[in-house]
């Protein structure tokens, strides 16, 4: 069975388009084979900075043929209506078969239609296919008007060792293709999908792409160890290399040593977010004068004019850095803090000065909270350590370093707090802020970087619900869903207990006159509750547990403590994967069942407590003890937070429950006697919803 073989060769396709890209390709034109009834056996994919490429092994020959039946009109029709049916089918009424059907004999067109040839079809399906494929970015670049990520160069494309020719925009498809763009430029021909990689890889181009990962990874760790020094595990930079290069060659280069002062994130950034160095470290952590490249080509002394061009543009993007440096060391942060009127936060939510304040009010009030615990912790909880925390955050903002370098927000404002001798828990606390995103985030951090991490976090939440700037489908400009997120993580990462629902409002009432009124603030608060209840579900997914979970323990008793919610999620779901769970959540539904069916046909809600002496059977009186029993269990458990304790409380009512069901009849012929029945069913309810709302609970 022959294979395809496909290659769109182009100008440089950026790093991260090219995975994309590639399964973009493989989409478009497996999906029109499976149309075309072209089954084949597998489908692999390849992309390098200057082309895509798929093979698609074990096609047909031929499209298999295909019977085609089309119901036609009644038998008895009028002549007029089956003239019109023949016409459409192109056959006459000897071709077509009479069959009985609920609405007596119809007519059927049947009719055989032959396979065409599979490069028949490939000539008509692949230009279809490469013009719906998807791309962040695309452009034309000539009249036909054809767009692509960049200009098409060549596309090579055989079917085993046939040529499947056609036509996309200015480009006709053939066998040849070109090697590495200054190593091997010539062109290639290529005899068939089998034979590709190989000429490929002789014409200096490795295809996979994992395969020049780990060649770049394997010699970046073989140059580090030669001299003594580690390499940090970058996979993403190794990636994004990767996806650079044809041909990787893996250089090392030298650091003029007075740049080594600089502070390691800035040397890094240069390096990586720039320049797409790796950063070289000793063995004791620091930075070493070293960096690593990755080349993709060679030059006639072998590689000493590549090491040296790279390392005169690390040269001048180190020496901006140092200049940025001390200049911005000669302004205090605290006078930056004005330079912030000038940055606007959103045009509705004023500016970043005005942010930083909230931030700061807030962060106090929470460490305030912290203290207010006893917990061992909190003892560092310092509100006014917070507040200055706070208010200085986003001060780095307005620095150059920070502008060359975005990425060094909060870093650089560490250092900076460091040189104008802030206390130690303010510079930290800088340093933390965009916890959990934050490369300095860990869990237990210390209480005054925990607040104004949680305030920054709030703050920005409150804000932009209170302005209805809420996330809608996928879209979420602002990251809200991830601000959410960071919440619930550095909530629950260090046990904190706090009423999420109290420190919104708290966070809301920081925007003063920005406030929507009553009762709009109110529907911002519920909004703002829903929103985290979302994110939360995401957060328990994650954790291996349910969404309908978070949905059945999320506001019951008012319950909006993350760190609270999660234990009972936690207990919930032991609860419900054993036997007694499990049986004794049927025998909720079953309650529940019959009390909204019979509150219906009442007109009236069931609810309060069962009369002792109307308990004529042996099986409802064990119950309604139990239940007395189970409820008391259950409070006391909950009161002292013990979870799973109050879930096997309720667990020990399995037994008495399945034997009411059993032999007991609920809807008697005496009244008095069914409404107290209907009253034990409202207990095993109420008594079931103390833990959890069991009625959320799915499956």
């Amino acid at each position: 069975m022959p294979d395809l073989l496909l290659e769109v060769l182009s100008e440089e396709i950026p790093a991260r388009m090219q995975a994309g890209g590639a399964q973009e390709l493989e989409k478009q034109v497996c999906s029109r084979l499976k149309d075309a009834r072209l089954a084949y056996e597998g489908a692999e994919t390849f992309a390098t900075p200057r082309r895509l490429a798929l093979i698609v092994s074990g096609l047909p020959d031929v499209q298999p043929d295909i019977t085609v039946e089309r119901k036609g009109p009644r038998v008895d029709a009028p002549e007029k209506a089956i003239a019109g049916f023949l016409k459409s089918t192109g056959l006459t009424l000897d071709d077509c078969e009479q069959r009985e059907t609920p609405k007596g004999p119809v007519w059927f067109a049947v009719k055989q239609e032959e396979g065409r040839p599979a490069a028949d079809l490939l000539a008509e399906l692949l230009p279809q296919a490469l013009a719906a494929v998807s791309w962040p970015k695309s452009m034309r670049w000539d009249e036909s008007g054809v767009r692509w990520v960049r200009p098409i160069r060549s596309i090579l494309c055989l079917l085993d060792d046939a040529v499947v020719p056609f036509r996309f925009g200015a480009v006709e498809s053939g066998r040849t293709t070109q090697g590495h763009r200054f190593l091997e430029p010539g062109p290639h021909t290529i005899a068939d999908a089998g034979s590709y990689e190989a000429a490929l890889e002789s014409a200096k181009v490795m295809l996979s792409r994992a395969g020049r990962a780990i060649k770049i990874a394997g010699e970046a760790n073989a140059l580090t160890q030669s001299k003594a020094l580690e390499l940090p595990g970058d996979v993403p930079l190794t990636g994004e290399n990767a996806g650079l290069v044809e041909w990787p060659m893996v250089l090392m280069g030298s650091i003029d040593k007075h740049f080594m002062d600089l502070p390691p994130e800035v040397l890094r950034s240069a390096m990586s977010k720039h320049q797409r160095y790796f950063s070289v470290l000793r063995e004791d952590g620091r930075p070493a004068p070293r960096f690593i490249m990755v080349a993709n080509s060679e030059t006639a002394d072998g590689t000493a004019a590549i090491i040296a061009g790279n390392e005169r543009v690390l040269r001048a993007r180190l020496a901006d850095a140092r200049f940025f440096w001390e200049q911005d060391r000669r302004v205090p942060l605290a006078d930056r803090v004005r330079q912030l009127e000038g940055v606007v936060f959103h045009a509705r939510l004023g500016s970043m000065k005005d942010k930083a304040e909230r931030i700061a009010n807030l962060a106090r009030n929470l460490c305030i909270a912290f203290r207010d615990t006893n917990e061992d912790w909190a003892a560092d909880a310092d509100p006014e350590q917070a507040y200055r925390a706070g208010l200085l955050c986003k001060a780095d903002l307005v620095t150059e370093i920070v502008g060359e370098f975005p990425d060094l927000q909060g870093i650089m404002g560490r250092y900076y707090a460091e040189a104008d001798h802030e206390a130690v828990a303010v510079s930290e606390a800088m340093a933390q802020h965009y916890a959990p995103q934050s490369p300095y985030y860990q869990l237990a951090m210390p209480p005054v970087s925990l607040a104004v991490a949680l305030a920054d976090k709030l703050d920005t939440l409150a804000g932009f619900f209170a302005v209805d700037e809420r996330p809608t489908g996928s879209k979420d400009p602002f990251a809200l869903r991830r601000a959410a997120l960071g919440v619930i993580k550095l909530v629950i990462g260090d046990e904190l207990r706090l009423s999420l629902r109290e420190w919104l409002a708290k966070a809301l009432n920081g925007y003063g006159a920005l406030l929507p009124p009553e009762p709009g603030r109110n529907a911002t608060e519920d909004a703002l509750i829903e929103f985290f209840a979302d994110r939360f579900k995401v957060y328990i997914r994650d954790h291996g547990f349910r969404h309908d979970q978070v949905s059945a323990v999320f506001g019951v008793d008012g319950e909006d403590d993350l760190s609270r919610i999660f234990k009972r999620v936690e207990a919930l779901d032991r609860f419900i994967k054993s036997d007694d769970g499990a049986n004794l959540l049927t025998a909720y539904r079953r309650a529940a069942n019959i009390l909204r069916i019979e509150e219906k046909k009442d007109g009236r809600r069931y609810y309060g407590r069962a009369v002792t002496r109307l308990l004529t059977d042996k099986e409802e009186q064990v119950l309604h003890t139990r239940i007395t029993d189970a409820l008391f269990r259950a409070d006391t458990a909950l009161a002292r937070e013990d979870f799973g304790e109050a879930m096997e409380s309720v667990a020990s009512l399995r037994e008495p429950v399945d034997a009411f069901f059993d032999r007991v009849t609920v809807n008697s012929d005496v009244p008095e006697l069914r409404h107290n029945r209907l009253l034990m069913l409202s207990a095993i309810r109420a008594t079931l919803d103390r833990v959890a709302d069991f009625s959320k609970i799915e499956g």
